[in-house]
């Protein structure tokens, strides 16, 4: 105790909390920075059990101080949090130590910890600007539309969303309405391509009893569930001639007139239309009726598949990550570089949604940890070099995975270092240091 005591003016003045145990667990020291984050003063503090004092999510199963003095290692930057005397949940940084007396023996333990609450909300205040409503985005092409998208929200007219599948046309649907006036009223979806022409239209306009054979009552149609709110159109493009010409007269009218009934309804819907198949191209070859489209086509907005931004993936896994640690309970800490690399390399043909989809499997196969290069799929896992891994040498293994895809990342773009930096997610200068380091050549060999 002495060493502890001679320090105790050091351990007084730095603004991270500082607090020692004993081999009973009670606490035998306090700083002033552990009274400030805590909320809980010296005197309340000694002598009582750290973890009636320092109320952490890791002190019922990842007790960092408790691994320490069971393995006699230290922690350095554990990441979590704690509830401070008003309740107030503080994320933090944890490191830990053994305290030793002048012999050697064990006498308990020291965790200092760190107030990351500043850096929490200025990870938050940039994750914002990479966010419009449940959109995330760092993609100059998507940045383009979350600056036009509070405007169109604004507006009443119809919107074209234009994109191949899984590059979030409903997500942006959604968002649209969530910005909206109309935001309090409903939402109504309809996939197009999902139904057979009579039921769409049944589905679309509703119907009267005894309209056909089976109908034994009234039933509402898409368009009077929206009523005063969106109707979002999936995969227009699928939609039959014949009803498109209905569609027509709804948008010109602002009518419907149900299946069996002699007159028109008055309805004020707002229409969001998206497809995956172009248009203008379905209009020449008289596939698609060319009136309908241009009413459609008012306002349009084309999503870029995730393979020309890339430098999203990062963002969206940690998002998927964290969606997925709330449902499945899982205490999963994040995901390797290994991991990340190949998900970079990878082209992702379903966009989105196949990103989502393999960060659920990876967490159905991760019991716990970083996401690693095992939990990925065969697809995704056949860009790494084929290279026997050997556990003696796995520093080796992995910076030989890196090279490889430095190298055929490099190829790709010509030798362009800005392209090939941005595809990798990394700092053109970091892609620069490793260039050097691996001995890959700046320009293309003859």
């Amino acid at each position: 105790m002495k060493k502890i005591l001679n320090t105790e003016s050091i351990l007084e003045s730095i603004s991270d909390g500082v607090f020692t145990v004993d081999k009973n667990w009670r606490i035998t020291y306090f700083n002033r920075a552990a009274e400030e984050i805590t909320g809980i003063k010296r005197q309340d503090a000694l002598g009582r059990l750290c973890a009636e004092v320092f109320r952490s999510n890791m002190c019922e199963t990842e007790c960092a101080l408790r691994q320490t003095l069971k393995t006699g290692k230290p922690i350095i930057g554990k990441s979590g949090y704690i509830i401070d005397f008003e309740g107030n949940k503080i994320p933090i940084s944890v490191s830990t130590a053994v305290l030793k007396d002048e012999k050697g023996n064990i006498i308990g333990g020291a965790e200092t910890f760190r107030d990351l609450s500043e850096l929490e909300s200025l990870r938050q205040e940039l994750q914002g600007r990479y966010r419009v409503g449940n959109l995330i985005s760092r993609s100059p092409k998507m940045q383009q539309i979350f600056e036009i998208l509070p405007a169109i929200a604004e507006s009443s007219s119809t919107v074209l969303i234009l994109g191949e599948t899984g590059t979030g046309k409903e997500l942006i649907a959604r968002t649209i309405h969530q910005l909206s006036p109309r935001q309090k009223q409903p939402f109504v979806a309809i996939n197009c391509g999902a139904l057979p022409e009579n039921l769409l239209e049944a589905e679309l306009f509703g119907y009267k009893k005894g309209a056909f054979t089976g109908a034994t009552k009234d039933k509402l149609g898409r368009f009077v569930l929206a009523h005063k709110g969106t109707l979002f159109l999936d995969e227009v493009a699928e939609m039959p001639l014949s009803i498109q010409v209905k569609l027509l007269r709804v948008l010109q009218d602002k009518t419907i007139e149900p299946l069996g009934s002699t007159s028109s309804k008055k309805i004020d819907v707002r229409i969001l239309a998206a497809t995956n198949k172009n248009l203008k191209e379905m209009v020449e070859k008289k596939e698609f009726r060319e009136d309908l489209y241009y009413r459609l086509n008012v306002i349009r907005l084309e999503l870029p598949p995730l393979r020309e931004r890339k430098e999203d993936i990062p963002l969206l896994v940690e998002h998927f990550i964290q969606r997925y640690k709330k449902l499945e309970q899982k205490p999963i800490t994040g995901i390797s570089t290994e991991a990340i690399s190949l998900l970079l390399a990878y082209h992702w043909p379903g966009n989105i949604r196949e990103l989502e989809n393999v960060i659920e499997r990876a967490f159905i196969l991760c019991p716990k940890g970083e996401i690693n290069t095992q939990h990925l799929p065969e697809e995704i896992l056949s860009l790494a070099p084929k290279i026997k891994i050997k556990q003696q040498n796995l520093k080796q293994n992995k910076e030989q995975i890196e090279k490889e895809l430095i190298l055929k990342t490099l190829k790709k773009h010509n030798y362009n270092k800005i392209a090939t930096a941005k595809e990798l997610g990394i700092h053109k200068t970091t892609l620069f240091r490793k260039l050097k380091k691996f001995n890959i050549p700046y320009h293309p060999t003859k």
